[in-house]
């Protein structure tokens, strides 16, 4: 297919544990959509993980060799869960959300981590994911790849700013960073600078994209609810939902900050055409995340990481057919929604460019 023919996005992915799953469903439909060009990906924590292992099978054999490596490593993380101490019970599977809310050893695990340091719960600070990240991702090749551009945010510990990770610097340190929870890992190190996860300051970034890249259609893939319906009633959930809340500000205000800034542009009639016509997009289902509960993050099962994989091929599928016409011409998500009482993405009438 001559590449005229084809449209080109850039790609937001957030972080969430294993609903980072949702986003290899995603990921795996996109590349099955041979019309589509990915000119550049930044990621967040689960996000910054799908990203790195999209670019590693992008340079190692295309479109087949990125959900090869994909599938690779989401399976890899269900076979490490196996080993965990933390399993969902009867009652959880009965419940049918992938949580882990009746989960003896999830409870235990929660209730040390607000009392124990995690180099102490933790000494010899193993990691599985790490290993996995190390086994399967070859960031020689991730920082060779020209085709796809790749960032990675992590939180700076002493600053409390984004810091954002690009190649030829992307590590195995870096994606660790990136997904580095504070309460379950010891920051992690890099050039004298301690990091922790990039949620606190970048759910995920997407100025790097917009600042550092020619395309203008960007597309969001959000895997955590904005909206959560009632009020929480335990301490558990009053600390889930102020981390919903805290993860998806930085989101929100770098929404904003476009907003605003397309807004003064129209305004004062200012020539800025990288930011007056860039478009973006959002794959989300707000009532399907919503179902999801905080605990099913650390739910690693095959059963459940499969289940999120089809629910994202099945969002990625559905936008698709709705927008894809629209890739090039206009937004599909109005950020005003975002600002709204109630946030539903909405689907904009087409409206080509001047």
């Amino acid at each position: 297919m001559p590449r005229k023919e084809r449209k080109h996005i850039d790609l937001a992915l957030q972080g969430g544990g294993s609903h980072g799953a949702l986003t290899w469903g995603v990921l795996d439909r996109l590349l099955e959509e041979e019309r589509l060009e990915i000119d550049g990906v930044s990621g967040t924590s689960a996000g910054a993980m799908n990203a790195v292992v999209l670019a590693d099978g992008l340079h190692r054999g295309g479109r087949e060799g990125a959900r090869e490596r994909l599938s690779e490593f989401w399976r890899g993380v269900s076979r490490a869960a196996r080993f965990s101490p933390i399993q969902p019970t009867p009652w959880d599977w009965l419940a049918g959300t992938g949580s882990l809310d009746y989960s003896p050893s999830y409870m235990m695990f929660e209730s040390l981590t607000q009392l124990v340091a995690p180099d102490r719960l933790n000494p010899f600070k193993i990691n599985p994911l790490r290993d996995l990240v190390c086994e399967l991702v070859d960031f020689g090749r991730v920082n060779a790849c020209r085709k796809t551009q790749v960032y990675i945010t992590a939180t700076n510990v002493r600053t409390g700013r984004a810091k954002v990770f690009q190649q030829p610097e992307i590590s195995v340190d870096t994606v660790m960073a990136s997904a580095c929870l504070p309460f379950m890992f010891p920051a992690v190190e890099i050039d004298g600078e301690a990091y922790w996860d990039g949620g606190y300051s970048g759910n995920p970034a997407l100025f790097p994209l917009v600042d550092n890249l020619d395309c203008q259609d960007l597309v969001v893939v959000q895997v955590n609810p904005l909206v959560r319906q009632g009020l929480p009633d335990s301490a558990r959930d009053i600390i889930n939902r102020i981390n919903e809340i805290t993860f998806n500000t930085s989101l929100i205000k770098e929404l904003r900050s476009i907003q605003l800034l397309q807004q003064l542009i129209d305004a004062e009639n200012l020539e800025v055409e990288r930011y007056r016509s860039m478009r973006l997009h959002l794959i989300h289902a707000e009532q399907e995340v919503e179902q999801l509960s905080a605990s099913s993050k650390l739910n690693a099962q095959w059963d459940f990481v499969s289940r999120l994989y089809r629910q994202g091929r099945g969002w990625a599928d559905l936008w698709l057919k709705e927008n894809f016409d629209k890739l090039g011409q206009c937004s599909t998500f109005d950020i005003n929604a975002v600002f709204s009482d109630t946030f539903r993405p909405v689907s904009l009438p087409a409206k080509k460019e001047d």
